[in-house]
C-alpha cells in the first residue's frame, strides 16, 4: 500500500474548517449591514438577526473542528491559541456594528493554520506523523488497562456472559475481560494470522471483514470496541472514520442494560459522536489511560449502558468538550469497583458467522445442524429383516445377486456360502444372403452380448458353479 498520496482525516477536516471560518469572515460583515438597515422592519430583522446567529454557531463549530484536527497532528501551541480564540468568538456581541477586527485576526489564524487552501502545502514533519500513524495500523489494547475495566465491572452469577469484540485481534485483551468469570467470548477478525491465534483465546472467532460477517443482534452482555482509526474514502468521496462507522453497526448487538467499552483516541470524540452515544447509552463515562499509554496513543475508553433510543442532543456538548481539555479526564485506573453492573439475563448467540470459511467455524455450525447426523443416520427399515410381497422372477433374482446383497453364509438345513457375479458374453451368429438364381451375395452377421449371473456355490460337498442368463443386448450389423 502506498501512502505518498493518502488524504488524511485531520488534514482534510483542517482544510473544512479554515474554508468555514473564510466563509464567515465573508458572510458575518455583509449580514451585519443588512441588519442595519433593516432594524426598521422588525419581521426580516428578526430573520437576519437569526441567520446572524447561525452563521455565529457555524463559525464556533469550525474553531472545535479545527482544533480536534491540530491535536491530531499534536500542534499543542495552535491547540492553546484556537480554543482562546475560540472563546472570544463565543463572547463576541453580534450587535457589533464594526466586524473590520473580528475579520482581521480570523483571516490571521487562518494564515498561521499548517495547511493552506491556496497552496495545499503541509508542513513535512506532521505528514510524517500521520503517516508513522498510518503505517502502524493495528493497536492492541494494553492488558493493564483492560484489567483496570474489569475491576470496574460486577459480573452476574449463575449465568453465562456474552462477551463481543468486532475487531479482537489476537484476542488477549477479551481473554483478558473474561477474566475467571463465566463467560463466552466472540470475535471478528480481519487478519487471517491474528484471528487464528485468537482461536486458541476465545470460544468463537469469525474470519474477515466485520461488514460481511452475520451475527445475532441484542445478544451479547458486553461490546469491547477498540477500532481501526483510520480514514476510508467512500462513494462521493466523502470521508467516513472507521471509529464512527463501526460504532454506528455494532452497538446493536448489545443487549439493553449492556455494557459498551468504546476505545479511541481523545480527539476523535466528536460531536457526531457523541450524539451516536448520548441517544443510545446511559451512564456515560469517560477515562483516559495512563501514563506513557496515553501520551503515546491518547486514547481514552468510553463506558456506558445501553438503552432505547432516545433524543440525547443536550448531553452532547458536555460529552464533547472532554476532547477539547483531556487533562480533565479521569485516569483509568480510578474507575470505581463495581461501576457498572451487568443486567441477569441468560442470552443465547443464535447467530455468528464470520465472512471468510474457517474449519474451526464449520465445526462449531455442524455441531448445531442437525442434517449432519441424519446424513449417517441408519434408517430403521434398512436395519429389519424382510420378505418380498411376491416370489422373485429370474430377472431380480440376477440384479440382487449381481449387487451382492445375498452374498455370504446362507443358514439352513444345507448350509453354504454364496456369491454372485455377472460376466459378459458375446455370441456371434453368421447368416448368408443368396439371390434369385441361389447365387451368394452377403453375409449378415450377429453379434449377441449378453449378461450372464454366476452363483458360485461353497457347500460341504464342494464347490458348485451355478448360471442362468439375464437380459440380452442385441446389435446387428
Amino acid at each position: 500500500m502506498s501512502f505518498d498520496n493518502q488524504k488524511y482525516y485531520a488534514i482534510v477536516k483542517l482544510e473544512e474548517a479554515a474554508r468555514s471560518i473564510k466563509q464567515a469572515v465573508n458572510e458575518l460583515p455583509i449580514l451585519r449591514k443588512r441588519l442595519e438597515k433593516l432594524k426598521e422592519n422588525k419581521t426580516k430583522a428578526r430573520e437576519v438577526y437569526s441567520d446572524l446567529q447561525q452563521q455565529k454557531n457555524k463559525l464556533l463549530s469550525a474553531f472545535n473542528t479545527a482544533v480536534l484536527s491540530l491535536l491530531e497532528m499534536e500542534l499543542n501551541e495552535m491547540v492553546d491559541y484556537s480554543i482562546k480564540l475560540s472563546r472570544s468568538v463565543k463572547v463576541f456581541h453580534i450587535m457589533t456594528p464594526d466586524y473590520s477586527k473580528l475579520c482581521s485576526v480570523l483571516l490571521d489564524y487562518i494564515s498561521k493554520l499548517p495547511v493552506t487552501d491556496t497552496t495545499k502545502t503541509t508542513n513535512a514533519a506532521i505528514i510524517g506523523r500521520l503517516m508513522a500513524s498510518v503505517k502502524m495500523g493495528y493497536y492492541p489494547t494494553n492488558i493493564e488497562h483492560i484489567k483496570w475495566i474489569v475491576k470496574g465491572i460486577a459480573f452476574p452469577e449463575d449465568i453465562t456472559v456474552n462477551l463481543f469484540d468486532p475487531c479482537c485481534g489476537c484476542g488477549l485483551a477479551l481473554h483478558t475481560l473474561a477474566g475467571e468469570n463465566n463467560c463466552n467470548t466472540y470475535g471478528i477478525e480481519l487478519d487471517r494470522h491474528r484471528a487464528e491465534e485468537s482461536l486458541t483465546r476465545l470460544n468463537r472467532v469469525g474470519f474477515g471483514s466485520y461488514f460481511r460477517s452475520r451475527i445475532s443482534n441484542e445478544a451479547f452482555h458486553i461490546m469491547l470496541l477498540n477500532p481501526p482509526y483510520l480514514s476510508v474514502m467512500t462513494e462521493g468521496s466523502r470521508n467516513t472514520r472507521s471509529e464512527k462507522r463501526f460504532l454506528i453497526d455494532t452497538f446493536s448487538h448489545i443487549i439493553y442494560g449492556g455494557l459498551l467499552i468504546y476505545i479511541i483516541p481523545y480527539y476523535r470524540l466528536t460531536p457526531d459522536i457523541c450524539r451516536v452515544l448520548c441517544d443510545n447509552f446511559t451512564e456515560l463515562t469517560v477515562w483516559k489511560f495512563v501514563g506513557n499509554e496515553f501520551q503515546k496513543f491518547k486514547q481514552i475508553a468510553i463506558m456506558g449502558i445501553r438503552q432505547k433510543r432516545q433524543n440525547g442532543s443536550a448531553l452532547v456538548s458536555k460529552l464533547a468538550s472532554l476532547a477539547l481539555y483531556p487533562d480533565s479526564i479521569s485516569e483509568l485506573s480510578e474507575l470505581p469497583e463495581n461501576r457498572y453492573i451487568l443486567p441477569k439475563i441468560a442470552k443465547k448467540v443464535e447467530l455468528f458467522k464470520g465472512a471468510e470459511f474457517n474449519v474451526a467455524e464449520l465445526e462449531e455450525q455442524l455441531k448445531k445442524s442437525n442434517s449432519f447426523s441424519k446424513l449417517f443416520e441408519k434408517n430403521k427399515l434398512d436395519s429389519d429383516n424382510k420378505r418380498p410381497l411376491l416370489p422373485l422372477n429370474i430377472g431380480q433374482v440376477g440384479l440382487i445377486g449381481g449387487s451382492g446383497l445375498i452374498n455370504g453364509i446362507v443358514e439352513c438345513d444345507t448350509p453354504h456360502i454364496i456369491k454372485g457375479r455377472i460376466v459378459k458374453e458375446t455370441n456371434i451368429n453368421k447368416e448368408e444372403n443368396h439371390n434369385n438364381k441361389g447365387e451368394l451375395i452377403g453375409t449378415t452377421v450377429y453379434e449377441t452380448r449378453s449378461n450372464k449371473m454366476i452363483f458360485n456355490l461353497l457347500t460341504p460337498q464342494g464347490f458348485v458353479s451355478l448360471s442362468d442368463y439375464g437380459e440380452n443386448e442385441e446389435e446387428s450389423q
